[in-house]
């Protein structure tokens, strides 16, 4: 009886008053779209300046470039957190100009993080050799391959945070070399 009314009561989690059997929320409808929580800053710095303090800051964390434009740059890297579990950050960062002149640059970023598990199937055929008789040699083969367990955006907060603050002092760096030159 206890345990009837608790699926009851999971199968209605989610749902407002008024939405019996309508099902849990859609993700979407959890999506705030508020100022405070940015995937975004402005840098005092042009479109390619900006972008290439984005591509080195993901190179000094040991992320590999998967797509370098001026004003877009991709990487990838990976982890391993348990032995059967495999985690994949893929950071995506687009400059866009701002203002009249362009002289700055606000940079979006969208981190995606992919969790994969390892999958083992077996497969085992038998051999019989019909003139000796019954005898069956077992053969088997074994295959692991990683299987997609989950996907999600990493959420704004301090991950964007201390990437922008790298960035920054990426910017930085570049243009004290910058002014070394000249």
């Amino acid at each position: 009886m206890l345990l009837a009314a608790a699926l009851a009561g999971c199968a209605s989690w989610g749902e407002k008053p008024g939405e019996e059997g309508q099902g849990k929320h859609s993700v979407y409808q959890q999506e705030r779209f508020q100022a405070d929580e940015t995937f975004s800053r402005l840098f005092d710095a042009g479109v390619a300046e900006t972008c290439e303090a984005a591509r080195r800051a993901l190179l000094s964390q040991g992320y590999d470039i998967t797509e370098a434009k001026p004003d877009k740059i991709k990487g990838v890297k990976r982890f391993q957190p348990e032995g059967e579990v495999h985690v994949e950050i893929g950071f995506t960062v687009v400059c866009v100009p701002e203002g009249s002149q362009q002289r700055v640059a606000t940079a979006f970023v969208s981190a995606l993080q992919d969790r994969y598990v390892v999958k083992k199937s077996t497969n085992s055929t038998s051999l019989g050799v019909s003139a000796i008789g019954s005898i069956s040699l077992p053969t088997s083969s074994s295959m692991e391959s990683l299987v997609k367990v989950g996907s999600e955006t990493i959420p704004a907060g301090r991950f964007y945070d201390r990437f922008f603050s790298l960035m920054q002092r990426m910017l930085q760096e570049q243009g004290e070399a910058g002014s070394d030159k000249g």
